[in-house]
C-alpha cells in the first residue's frame, strides 16, 4: 500500500541539506535518478550495502542491516518530505513531487544548461578578452573604451545574478 503525504510547499534548503546529510538517503536519491523510474527496495539495499563494504559478496548481515534501516528510517523520511513515493506492500520506490528539488543538489544533476557560475565565468572571460584586445589596439575593438567594457561586463553579470535570484 502506498501512503503519500502530498506535501504542497517546497522544501526549504535546510530540509534538503538534512535529507542529503545522510549517506544512505543520498544514495537512495542517486540510485533512483540513475534508474529513472520505479526501483525495488531490495535492489537499493543491495547497492548501498555493496558500497559500504569491500568484500564480495556482500555479507548477509550487512544487507539485512541496510534493508531494515531503509524501511524504518530513511524511506519514511524521504516519503514524509515527498521526495519519494514508497509502496510498502510492493516494496518499491519512485520519484515524488520534490525529488528534483533534492536531486539538483547532488553532483549537479537536474541542472538544465550551464550553471550561473559557468555563465558568469564565460561573460567575464569574454569581457576580459575585449578589454585586452582594446588595450593592445586590435582593429575592431580598439575603439571601445576599456572602462566602458568593464562596466558593461559587470552590468551583465549583475543582471544575470538578479534574474536568477528572482526566478
Amino acid at each position: 500500500m502506498s501512503v503519500q503525504t502530498n506535501r504542497s510547499e517546497s522544501l526549504a534548503e535546510s530540509e534538503v541539506f538534512h535529507i542529503l546529510g545522510n549517506d544512505r538517503r543520498r544514495a537512495i536519491v542517486q540510485l533512483l535518478a540513475e534508474d529513472g523510474g520505479q526501483v525495488d527496495v531490495s535492489d537499493v539495499a543491495s547497492e548501498i550495502a555493496a558500497t559500504e563494504t569491500d568484500t564480495t559478496p556482500v555479507p548477509n548481515n550487512l544487507y539485512k542491516s541496510v534493508y531494515v534501516s531503509l524501511q524504518q528510517t530513511h524511506l519514511p523520511q524521504l516519503q514524509e518530505d515527498d521526495v519519494i513515493e514508497y509502496d510498502s506492500e510492493a516494496k518499491t520506490i519512485q520519484p515524488g513531487t520534490h525529488f528534483e528539488d533534492v536531486l539538483q543538489y547532488i553532483n549537479g544533476h537536474g541542472a538544465s544548461g550551464p550553471t550561473v557560475l559557468q555563465l558568469h565565468f564565460a561573460i567575464c572571460v569574454l569581457g576580459l578578452a575585449v578589454i585586452a584586445f582594446a588595450g593592445i589596439g586590435a582593429p575592431v575593438v580598439s575603439s571601445i573604451d576599456p572602462v566602458f567594457a568593464s562596466v558593461i561586463v559587470l552590468l551583465v553579470v549583475a543582471a544575470s545574478s538578479l534574474y536568477r535570484l528572482l526566478a
